[in-house]
């Protein structure tokens, strides 16, 4: 039950009772009421003309009789009327249900129909006696859009108005009924019918609209959850490759140096040490920088040539292997995800030659083209077959940094020739003010 149904069911049956309270006032002020009908009166009522005689002697109504006799039913001998009083009452009694009607009026339609057919009979029966009923059997226009089905909410206000006009016609204009209805009425019928029939339409219609909406609600909220749960995974990679592309490396290469200071002199074994303390240096610094915003520190104060060549010629010194450095193309400002991304995968597959390939020579080509920028590196070592699956984390790490710049990373390599690992990614340019 919508809030609006709670006080509207009342006010709908406040409505009936006034005007039924009205009617049944004027009948009285108009003398269409006598108390002889219950025994009150001195046996004397006044008379008055009505469409159904030519006037009637004082104290007898014009068909003949008592005035509590009741009305004869025109068109049907033999059948009286009651005196309006009695369907009154039986009106007020009907009217009480009609709250609880409204709640029920889209379950229970053929008892609502039912109700408001009789009603809108007992208002005709008072209304032939007394005009002034037909005021209460106005309660059927709005009584028809508040229960009625709306296909039928047209056929209630057609019916109602045919009750009212048929209780005040004459007995001469009773033969015009039948025009009346397949004229006006029926027309006016089939015309509500088809227009509820599209209202139904298009409510159902937003029905199934607002059931879509529901569901592409829902649908975008599972989305959203697997697309954060997406970007919790990324970060998650993204953390331990940069951890693994700083912190690991530096600290193989601090326990390389270690291990050599343990097997060198005495000459050579200050010098170790002291490249073993200044990896270490560099092992805390780069630790506390991806703390504030995991970029490559050599690419805070450089570009990507001169902070890939620096990195090269650093690990040349510390792994003892002859490095060979090329640039090619003109080199230009790029995305700093980009740069970053091929920085790591330099970093990783010259850390993978120093600690796998027993190389003796490796090469490093970092090409510039109109739209692609190109890293190839190359060693001389042992070699490894690509399609073995191993346990590390370097190879799996380079992938997806490539991929989430939108390249791809190719290996080549057999066990015995060397490695050769061939970069690609597009030419994104940075949007950083120089």
């Amino acid at each position: 039950m919508s809030p609006m149904d709670r006080p509207e069911r009342w006010i709908y049956m406040g409505l009936a009772y006034a005007l039924l309270a009205i009617s049944a006032i004027a009948a009285v002020l108009t003398g269409d009421f006598s108390w002889d009908a219950f025994g009150l009166g001195d046996g004397a009522a006044p008379a008055r003309e009505t469409d159904l005689g030519e006037g009637a002697p004082a104290g007898e109504a014009p068909w003949g009789g008592p005035p509590w006799a009741g009305v004869p039913l025109p068109g049907v001998p033999g059948v009286a009327l009651p005196p309006w009083p009695v369907p009154a009452v039986v009106s007020a009694l009907w009217l009480i249900p009609i709250p609880w009607l409204h709640l029920r009026r889209d379950t229970r339609r053929v008892l609502v129909v039912g109700h408001y057919v009789v009603l809108l009979a007992l208002a005709g029966a008072m209304a032939v006696q007394s005009a002034a009923f037909v005021v209460f059997a106005s309660i059927g226009y709005p009584l028809a859009i508040a229960l009625l089905p709306a296909r039928l909410i047209m056929a209630g206000v057609t019916l109602t108005a045919i009750v009212n006009v048929a209780t005040q016609a004459g007995p001469g204009a009773h033969a015009t009924l039948p025009a009346v209805l397949a004229g006006v009425a029926l027309p006016l019928v089939l015309a509500g019918w088809y227009v509820s029939g599209e209202h139904d339409r298009r409510r159902r219609l937003v029905d199934r609209l607002r059931t879509a909406l529901d569901e592409n609600a829902t649908l975008n909220a599972r989305l959203l959850d697997q697309a954060r749960r997406a970007g919790v995974l990324d970060e998650r990679n993204r953390m331990a490759g940069e951890i693994h592309d700083t912190v690991a490396q530096d600290l193989v290469a601090l326990i390389g140096q270690i291990d050599a200071a343990g097997r060198a002199g005495h000459d050579d074994t200050r010098r170790h040490l002291d490249r073993a303390g200044e990896l270490a240096r560099r092992g805390l610094s780069e630790v506390r920088r991806s703390v504030r915003d995991l970029r490559p520190e050599p690419l805070e104060d450089a570009r990507l040539p001169e902070a890939i060549g620096d990195m090269a010629r650093s690990w040349a010194d510390a792994a003892g292997v002859e490095l060979r450095l090329e640039v090619t193309g003109t080199p230009v400002a790029l995305s700093p995800d980009v740069e970053a991304a091929l920085f790591r995968v330099a970093q990783e597959a010259l850390a993978n030659v120093a600690k796998h390939a027993a190389a003796t020579r490796t090469g490093l080509t970092l090409s510039y083209a109109d739209d692609l920028v190109l890293l190839d590196i190359r060693d001389d070592g042992t070699g490894f077959d690509p399609q073995t699956r191993s346990d590390g984390f370097g190879l799996d790490s380079m992938r997806q940094r490539i991929r989430s710049v939108g390249g791809t990373l190719e290996i080549e390599s057999s066990r015995g020739e060397g490695t050769a690992i061939a970069v690609t990614v597009p030419t994104i340019p940075t949007t950083e003010t120089p």
